[in-house]
Order: structure tokens, then sequence, then C-alpha cells
């Protein structure tokens, strides 16, 4: 592997937003993993927050690492000041476009030497060519359809729900490239989310996938495209998801429904990130907020 030490080598992190629960920690270290072996850098999995509640015997012994003790560490016993941030978000989440430079403008008070670059995320609103994400969601949903036997179904591509406006864009943005790319394979292809917070400011994240499900086109065989990169508590087994659907086919008897699999178990979601990866190094140094991409027209 390239040595993240010499000249001008930023030390390299693949960086989610955390949680409390193993199995998140335990795909990012995976992942991570992976982009190494692909790329031929070393890459570290670091969280933003909250990973270091999760037990270290739920991970293989080893402690989960967040950001900010882990490059004073890298800083203190390797003297780095530089490093990269490759999110593993799909959009412009304010964790890692916003509070992320805010910790590091910060940090820099007392440590002015401190650069951090941050790559772009998995999609890219600006360019409506860029199709990389949507074509690896496109491939998860033909597998489910092909091993489920499914004639023309129903497609969903179901996020969490956001109270910002710019990372629902992403999911529409999806929906529209997902629509062209499953063509004819499925009878229609909506966007839905599994949540929401109260309001009509809030209106953007409807329709929720409860209320989808069972609505017409809805009703019978229904695969769900998950805009998730990790499992967790709503999108692994037995997870929120899981459970909104299983209602759903208890109030709507001919309802089917069929979970894809997650985004990053796709060797695709790898050969992606390492194209920002690469991106990120020719970048330049953050030094406030960064600006969210353009607005895109809803498909």
């Amino acid at each position: 592997m390239t040595a993240n030490n010499e000249a001008h080598s930023p030390c390299i992190l693949l960086v989610d937003n955390g949680s409390h629960r193993a199995e998140s920690t335990l795909n990012l270290r995976r992942v991570a993993a992976a982009l190494a072996d692909e790329t031929g850098e070393v890459v570290h999995p670091v969280s933003l927050l909250h990973s270091t509640k999760v037990d270290p015997t739920e991970l293989d012994g080893e402690p989960a690492q967040i950001f900010e003790p882990f490059i004073k560490t890298q800083h203190r016993e390797h003297g780095t000041n530089s490093f990269l941030v490759v999110p593993l978000f799909f959009g412009h989440s304010a964790a890692i476009y916003e509070y992320l430079p805010q910790r590091v403008s910060e940090l820099k008070s007392d440590w002015p030497d401190l650069e951090v670059r941050i790559a772009p995320c998995l999609v890219d609103l600006d360019d409506p060519t860029d199709t990389g994400v949507a074509a690896i969601l496109a491939a998860i949903v033909r597998e489910k359809i092909a091993e489920k036997s499914l004639d023309r179904p129903a497609v969903t591509l179901v996020d969490h729900g956001t109270p910002r406006i710019a990372v629902n864009r992403v999911r529409n943005f999806l929906a529209g490239q997902l629509r062209d790319q499953l063509g004819e394979l499925a009878s229609m292809v909506t966007a839905s989310s599994m949540e929401r917070r109260e309001g009509p400011e809030y209106d953007f994240n409807e329709p929720l996938l409860e209320r989808l499900l069972g609505s017409e086109g809805f009703d019978r065989d229904v695969v769900l495209a998950m805009l998730f990169i990790s499992p967790g508590r709503h999108a692994g087994p037995g997870g929120d998801i899981a459970r909104i659907c299983e209602a759903a086919e208890k109030r709507h008897p001919g309802l089917r429904t069929h979970m894809s699999d997650l985004f990053a178990t796709h060797p695709g979601a790898i050969e992606l990130l390492a194209r920002r990866l690469r991106q990120g190094l020719q970048s330049d140094p953050i030094v406030g907020e960064i600006a969210p991409p353009a607005a895109v027209s809803e498909p």
C-alpha cells in the first residue's frame, strides 16, 4: 500500500455519521478495507460521532474511532497535519458539510497547521450525467426481481426522511435516474421516506412509505430500493422499515414487499468511492461551511 505519511500525502478517513449499533461500525470497516484494496491507500474507518458508545466486545475487541480524537492521536503520534475525509454519505448532509467544517475551524485555533479536505459525496446533483449511484441501485433491484421472479413490480426508492430539503433532493434525483435505469422492468418507480417531522414545511418528504404501500399500483409486488448504506435499527433485519412492511402487508392482503440489499454490498460502491477519493486528493482544504449543490428539478 502507498504510505500516507509521505510529504503532502494526507491521512485518509472513510467517514460515516456513526451509530450505536455494532453492525454499522463493522460495515464501515468492511467498506474501508475494500476501498484500501481498490486504491492502494491506507484508509481508516472513522465515524463523526456516537460509535464509541458501542461495546468493543461487539467489534471484535477493537473500539470504534470517531473523528476528533482520531485526528488528534494521528497528530500526536505521527505528526500528521493533513487529512482527507471521504464521506460515506449519499448527499449533502449537514453532519459532513456543516458540523465537520465547524469543528475543523475551532480546532485550527490551536492547531494552525491542520488541513482537512473533504471528497465529494456519492451523488453529484450538479451533474445529471453522473449516474453512478443510480446504476448500482438499479443493479441491486434487478437482482431482487430475478431472485423472486417478479413480473414488472412497483419500485420505491426509500430513504430515512430528512428535515433538510438539500438532502431530500438527492432522493428525488436518484428516483428519476432509477426510473430511467429500470425501464420496463418496473411498472412504476416512486420515491418515499421512512419518516418525517410534523408540519407543512416538511411535506417534501412525502409520500411516507407506510402510506405508499397498499396505494394504487403499490398493492401487489413492491421492491424497496433501499437508500441506506449500512444496516442498523432502520434498514437492518427486524428494523423499522421491515416493521412498516409487515404492518402494511397485514392491512393489504395482496401486497408483497421485497427489500433490496443495501448499497454498500455492491462492488460498484467501492469503485465509486475510489473515484471520490481521487477527486478529494485534488481538492483544496476546507476553510468554512461548504455550500449545498444547486437545486435540481423534481423528476
